[in-house]
């Protein structure tokens, strides 16, 4: 190589440098900001998660005071002060707390917590559709809700949903509600044919049709 291309091939590694070290100086600053931002994500998500555990403890000690109160009504009153910083976290409030109110006998209060919960669209629905049970169960007993209970288990008990099969036992005991012997039967009949149906529900449909006085028809498939 002549020293020609020598001191050409130099004066080419100093520009590639220069250039370099120039676009480190002009851009360098995004790989520091990039830097900073994943340590900064990091660090904060760390710190989200610390916040988000001591809340979730302070609730759980908030709960489990109010749930070392003598009676269901202290226990209610207790709870009743009690507020989360997350949906969920309320969500969990609100089902202790209508626990309590129904002990305590204050039924029309249980309901309406529970109602509060099963129109709650921040919360999973699956949680909602407990709620609005539990709520409907509550009521039994009670006539002036007998319509506006059949239409809530009629929509629990739609396919697909996993409170279904509860729900048709629930129409079943409202029917004997009303008096409706046969209405009854027929519908623990339609529990014992369902393929959904538990072994425990049909063991309950069976003793309940033989107690109205009727007979446990045969489950398709089934040997005996």
């Amino acid at each position: 190589m002549s020293d020609s291309d020598s001191f050409i091939d130099e004066v080419t590694e100093e520009v590639r440098r220069d250039r370099l070290f120039a676009m480190f100086r002009r851009y360098g600053w995004i790989a520091a900001v990039a830097i900073v931002a994943i340590v900064g994500g990091a660090a904060y998500k760390e710190y989200s998660a610390a916040q988000n555990r001591q809340a979730a403890e302070a609730l759980g000690d908030s709960i489990t005071t109010a749930l070392q109160a003598n009676d269901a009504a202290g226990r209610a009153a207790e709870l009743s002060t009690v507020t989360a910083e997350s949906p969920g976290g309320n969500a969990v409030v609100e089902f202790s707390l209508a626990a309590a109110q129904a002990e305590a006998g204050n039924t029309s209060s249980a309901v309406a917590t529970l109602n509060a919960i099963a129109v709650n669209g921040e919360i999973p629905e699956i949680y909602r559709q407990i709620a609005s049970f539990k709520a409907l169960i509550l009521q039994a007993g009670d006539e002036s809700t007998i319509d506006e209970r059949r239409t809530g288990l009629q929509a629990l008990a739609q396919p697909g949903n996993p409170l279904r099969m509860l729900a048709e036992e629930q129409l079943a005991l409202l029917s004997l509600e009303q008096d409706d012997t046969e209405a009854a039967i027929a519908k623990y009949q339609e529990i014992l044919q369902d393929a959904e149906t538990t072994s425990d529900l049909k063991q309950r449909a069976t003793q309940a049709i033989v107690a109205l006085g009727g007979k446990p028809e045969a489950v398709p498939g089934s040997q005996g």
